[in-house]
């Protein structure tokens, strides 16, 4: 069963402003201390959306320089770096109790017009199960449907290949056409599996020793939005680990849409450590 509610997502990302350049909004609701990283992101998104006019984020880059609590107000400041009629910068910096907790820079964008067919091109999406296929798993904190591509299971302590990819979509109802709810539904999803991707060619340890045997920590994550899309309809996620070394573990991924479009990258770096027996 997820740990959070599709109703409590949509509702973090309704940002308040509370006075010129700064912002407040909710956090997840759940039996946690932490403020998970994927709603950092997606407020992010949201924030994007906010303080610009007709324009929809291009690309974010994520710093998580140190654990927010859940139970403490955050407080994003937000810097109108540049305003142009068809691209705009944001930087947003999350504090609370005067300390840095997340820090984004966004690029947003004004959706441009069709493109000619002669000026557009793509890899493949990966071959993959679909998702009639797929395994269906409770991805704890995504709360809508996810089904795993083989049934790949991140909490399986044997060694495997870094790879992970699973198929997505909000299947109770039918959102708004705005992209940035989809972009801030899609961006908060892409936080959850890469640690465990990363771990997967380790023999006997996996996403499950995480708080035990292992302490895990995103530090950066970092996304790019290439196509419109709905995260209402079928997303296929897919991601790879090509590097972990020097208790840092690196992870990449794409999204694609059902027809195969691909719609957004990401790529995320994170804190890998044995735990020190006290």
């Amino acid at each position: 069963m997820a740990l959070i509610t599709l109703d409590d997502l949509l509702g973090c990302l309704q940002v308040r402003e509370l006075r010129p350049g700064v912002w407040t909004a909710p956090s997840l609701e759940m039996d946690y201390p932490r403020v998970f990283g994927g709603q950092l992101l997606a407020q992010a998104v949201a924030l994007g959306a906010a303080t610009t006019e007709g324009k929809t984020v291009k690309s974010l880059s994520c710093l998580f320089p140190r654990e927010a609590r859940r139970d403490e107000l955050l407080s994003f400041e937000v810097e109108e770096t540049q305003t142009g009629r068809t691209f705009a910068v944001r930087r947003i910096r999350a504090g609370q109790q005067g300390k840095t907790v997340f820090v984004a820079l966004l690029s947003m964008h004004v959706p441009e017009p069709e493109t000619p067919p002669d000026l557009e091109h793509q890899d493949p999406a990966p071959e993959a199960a679909g998702p009639g296929e797929a395994v269906n798993v409770d991805l704890n904190m995504i709360p809508w449907t996810t089904r795993v591509v083989d049934g790949t299971d991140l909490r399986d302590r044997a060694a495997g290949p870094a790879d992970y990819a699973f198929w997505t979509r909000v299947a109770d109802r039918r959102l708004a056409d705005d992209a940035n709810t989809h972009q801030a539904l899609l961006a908060h999803a892409t936080d959850l599996t890469v640690v465990g991707t990363v771990l997967r060619p380790v023999e006997g340890i996996s996403q499950a020793d995480a708080g035990s045997k292992l302490h895990t920590a995103v530090t950066s994550h970092t996304m790019w939005f290439h196509r419109p899309f709905r995260i209402d309809d079928w997303c296929l996620v897919h991601q790879h680990s090509p590097t972990l070394g020097g208790g840092r573990g690196f992870g990449q991924g794409h999204a694609f849409d059902a027809g195969g479009a691909l719609v957004a990258s990401f790529a995320q770096e994170c804190m890998i450590r044995p735990t020190v027996a006290s």
